[in-house]
């Protein structure tokens, strides 16, 4: 467990880091007055999140590795890390729907009516709930952490230091 304690320490921060920006999210109006800039707005969640993550591959670089990780070992260590928040990302979204947001769901079940999105109630509940979102956080989470892992992974790893010069100088 010792061996991991940088993973989970940036998954608990990475939640942390969620959390906040829902409630954001919530305070600037993005869950109801604002709902229809929503879609766009959020998508900029992108931005912590990937600070996060490189954050995270960097500290267990510097303070696990003494500063000499491979492009392998970064990747392993971000699939941990992203493994640690899609287990917990359904709790995560429990916390967004009931306690920081609970009215986010009828709002843009409302929304997606008003505009067309979805044709029927049904449907609009159908995606628009709890259950749906924790899937899709869960998935979300695992598959944009590797990815965002795969590619931070070509910048921070060690690269090999090739010297200037060769043979006698």
């Amino acid at each position: 467990m010792r061996k991991y304690r940088i993973e989970i320490k940036w998954a608990i921060i990475f939640i942390i880091m969620s959390l906040l920006w829902m409630l954001l999210e919530k305070l600037t109006g993005l869950h109801d007055t604002h709902i229809d800039k929503h879609k766009y707005l959020t998508n900029l969640y992108a931005i912590p999140a990937v600070i996060v993550m490189v954050l995270a591959l960097k500290d267990k670089k510097r303070n696990y590795y003494q500063g000499q990780m491979t492009y392998m070992q970064g990747l392993i260590s971000g699939v941990i890390i992203s493994v640690v928040i899609a287990l917990l990302s359904p709790l995560m979204q429990w916390v967004i729907s009931y306690v920081i947001t609970p009215e986010y769901f009828p709002n843009v079940i409302e929304y997606s009516l008003k505009t067309g999105y979805h044709k029927t109630r049904e449907a609009a509940e159908a995606y628009f709930n709890y259950k749906n979102y924790a899937v899709q956080s869960t998935i979300a989470s695992l598959v944009m952490g590797v990815i965002t892992t795969a590619i931070a992974m070509i910048f921070i790893r060690t690269k090999k230091q090739v010297p200037l010069f060769q043979g006698n100088v």
